[in-house]
């Protein structure tokens, strides 16, 4: 009978290895047209929360969970995590995280620009490029991954 101390000695089976391989980041993602987006998406959302932490506090939740949906998705796209889950529909779930962030984006920034600050200012400004990223974003997922579905389905 093989102790504690013995199994931790030992070389990881091959199994082992290829789950701890599961987390190895893809770095050419981060070159790609869609990791460029992602990765605009989160530095526009940090700016936003920055922005709102300074002027208006009250909004700052909206750009604060949209920063860490956004760091959810490019950290399972990068380290193609997300193929693990196989039952999800992984371009619908971007899709409708793209939707969300337009109406939740357009209408904080909105509301903070009737506050005349300058912060809310540059907060509604960033809001507004981040709005047209994101509507962007989901223009090419609507593209890519469902049209030509429906488009195909069409044809038979």
């Amino acid at each position: 009978m093989l102790s504690a101390r013995d199994r931790r000695d030992r070389p990881p089976e091959e199994g082992v290895v290829a789950e701890l391989q599961g987390f190895a980041v893809d770095k050419a993602f981060f070159t790609s047209h869609k990791g460029i987006l992602l990765e605009t998406e989160l530095a526009l959302t940090l700016i936003i929360f920055i922005c709102f932490t300074a002027s208006i506090s009250a909004y700052m939740a909206a750009a604060l969970l949209e920063f860490f949906i956004t760091l959810a998705f490019l950290f399972l796209y990068a380290t193609q995590y997300y193929q693990h889950f196989d039952r999800l529909n992984w371009p619908c779930l971007d899709f409708l995280r793209c939707v969300s962030a337009i109406i939740i984006f357009l209408v904080v920034s909105f509301a903070a620009v009737t506050s005349r600050d300058g912060a809310a200012i540059a907060a509604f400004v960033f809001g507004i490029i981040l709005v047209s990223i994101f509507a962007y974003d989901a223009l090419k997922i609507y593209r890519t991954e469902m049209a030509p579905g429906a488009i195909q389905g069409d044809q038979q």
